[in-house]
């Protein structure tokens, strides 16, 4: 029997959700592969962490996911980290503004390059290591995806078509492997040029039936459920809003 811990790539893993995702995972027993593009010092630092408690038990990655030539050399370089590979986590995101009238091609390409383009072709090119492991694959979409956020229309659409490419690869590569998504809603406010006012914070919160924002963990918690105790789950977006979208 194969007694060796199961091994999960997270894109984007080195802040934020993506942390979180990892701390959790590795609490859980599992060697990760950390992706990160800019976030190299953070990445460099989580590992350190994690490494301590646990030797050898995390790699990082760096690569621009939108990038093709460096996408598929991740996907190669993470084949090669511990062997074998059974989670990849799509987490990696951009995430700003695009009125209409302001956006441009570069904002098209960026925008749905990390949140569709990239998730699909690591996918598939990780498709083959995932079903001889009988793995799965976790989109993080966005509860966006379904109810339009205003001034980021290049982001909803990318995260609607992240949610058709859940629904998509899994039955593509059923049986071998279980595709799913999650779909957040307030668990960690925007930054840089996406930041919102106290009173756009609130007024969000207004619209959430548990009246609080969320916490990466309840990501994390999900994935790992997703992961681990979800045999029969696939093809599904859940959605970890707080109730958020019970309200129009």
């Amino acid at each position: 029997m194969n007694n060796a811990p199961p091994v999960a790539l997270i894109t984007g893993g080195a802040r934020r959700i993506g942390a979180a995702i990892a701390r959790k995972l590795h609490c859980e027993g599992w060697q990760l592969i950390i992706h990160c593009r800019q976030s190299q010092q953070e990445a460099s630092a989580l590992a350190a962490e994690l490494n301590t408690e646990r030797a050898d038990s995390v790699r990082i990655l760096s690569g621009d996911l939108c990038n093709q030539a460096e996408l598929l050399t991740l996907a190669e370089q993470a084949l090669d980290c511990f062997g074998s590979l059974n989670a990849l986590i799509n987490n990696a995101s951009s995430f700003y503004p695009t009125p209409v009238g302001e956006a441009s091609e570069a904002d098209w390409d960026n925008l749905i390059g990390s949140n569709l383009k990239a998730p699909f072709f690591l996918s598939q090119k990780l498709a083959l290591a995932l079903a001889s492991s009988e793995g799965c694959i976790i989109n993080i979409a966005d509860i966006h995806a379904e109810r339009p956020l205003k001034g980021h229309s290049i982001y909803c659409i990318a995260k609607a078509g992240n949610v058709m490419l859940t629904k998509t690869l899994a039955r593509e590569l059923a049986p071998k492997i279980r595709v799913n998504g999650i779909a957040p809603g307030a668990i960690a406010w925007p930054e840089d040029a996406a930041a919102l006012s106290e009173n756009e914070q609130q007024s969000i919160l207004n619209k959430i039936a548990l009246e609080r924002s969320g916490e990466p963990k309840d990501i994390a918690r999900t994935v790992h459920f997703l992961l681990t105790d979800a045999p029969y789950i696939t093809g599904q977006i859940i959605a970890v809003d707080g109730g958020r979208t019970l309200q129009g």
